[in-house]
């Protein structure tokens, strides 16, 4: 394979520094050759795109459930559920010591009034025992004996039963303001766990939409590994294949001559205009997962460790989204995702390390 072209030059000269090396490179081009051949997707990778394409069609088969989950948690999550319960204990506490907090019940004690009697009883069968055995019964001074026989026994009694009775008022109002404080709080703690789960559900939505949208995306991944896959096998065998083109150069001249390419000069402008066409390798960050920093550029650009979804081969390299910051013209989109140039990407980086 071969080519010339003509030229006019003032002066001869013929250089052909590697020309010991040709056989071995012509070799490794051969090899690059066949590697080019072979730069489509092999049979293990169309199986695996195919059952995540599978997949994707399929979609996620918990939609329905996260769906569900989030609208119940964005109607409350049943938060409220018990707030009428507790508003009718507190009813129920409140009719029973109200009595006891109003004061209604201080005198009205019904074991009181049998005790009373009790006394009097007691009391008037002493006097009167005594004043009948003296002939003197229900004379004035009978009378006035008894009198005093029961208010002497009643007096503490009666004062004691207040007592008692104003304790268990002042008790009572406590516990129903208490009640009352407790159940406002439970029914405003019941309150900010709806709010809450409000709040939840509405990321919960954001999960059921991204569930939903499983299938879609799932698919936009897999097409785009079907076609970056053999991009940057292409890719890295121009990388290999140019500079090694480039060391066979051979080249003769005079006032009116020809120039002679080697087969390997000739792979290297093919290689080359390969190189130009497939220079943006995908770097999406939505291409990508189990992604972790692992360094940066002399100009700061950060770069990471990274698998390509639903491929195991682990890669080192830098993001699209973050080298459009700093140098856009490095980024192109392809079919909706981003692709970088990472000679014009690590330029500034470059020259950055050269002046140090």
């Amino acid at each position: 394979m071969g080519g010339q072209s003509s030229s006019t030059q003032t002066q001869q000269s013929q250089t052909a520094p590697w020309q010991a090396a040709q056989p071995m490179l012509q070799g490794i081009l051969g090899q690059l050759g066949t590697g080019l051949s072979n730069a489509g997707l092999t049979s293990a990778e169309t199986g695996a795109l195919n059952t995540l394409q599978s997949n994707a069609a399929q979609g996620s088969p918990y939609a329905g459930q996260i769906g569900d989950y989030a609208q119940s948690l964005l109607n409350g999550g049943g938060a409220n559920a018990q707030a009428g319960n507790a508003q009718s204990n507190l009813g129920a506490f409140q009719s029973q010591l109200t009595p006891y907090a109003n004061g209604s019940m201080i005198g009205n004690n019904p074991a009181l009034a049998a005790q009373l009697a009790q006394i009097q009883t007691d009391v008037g069968n002493s006097v009167n025992g005594q004043f009948a055995a003296a002939g003197r019964d229900f004379s004035g001074a009978n009378q006035q004996a008894y009198g005093r026989g029961v208010a002497a026994g009643e007096a503490p009694v009666i004062a004691a039963q207040y007592n008692q009775d104003v304790g268990n008022q002042i008790n009572a109002a406590n516990a129903l303001y208490n009640a009352g404080n407790a159940t406002a709080g439970a029914l405003s703690g019941m309150q900010q766990n709806y709010l809450g789960n409000q709040g939840q559900g509405v990321t919960a939505a954001q999960s059921a939409r991204d569930a939903q949208n499983y299938g879609a995306n799932a698919t936009l991944a897999e097409e785009a590994q079907r076609r970056g896959i053999p991009v940057q096998a292409l890719g890295l065998l121009a990388q290999i294949g140019v500079p090694i083109a480039g060391l066979g150069s051979q080249s003769s001249g005079a006032t009116q001559g020809t120039q002679q390419m080697s087969g390997a000069d000739q792979f290297s402008k093919i290689a080359g205009g390969i190189g130009n066409l497939l220079k943006f390798v995908p770097s999406d960050m939505r291409l990508k997962e189990d992604i972790a920093p692992v360094g940066t550029l002399f100009d700061g650009t950060p770069v990471y460790g990274y698998r390509y979804k639903g491929a195991p081969a682990y890669h080192i390299g830098l993001m699209a989204q973050d080298v459009e910051k700093t140098t856009p013209h490095a980024v192109i989109e392809i079919n909706g995702y981003k692709a970088v140039d990472y000679r014009a990407a690590t330029e500034a980086s470059r020259r950055m390390n050269s002046a140090a």
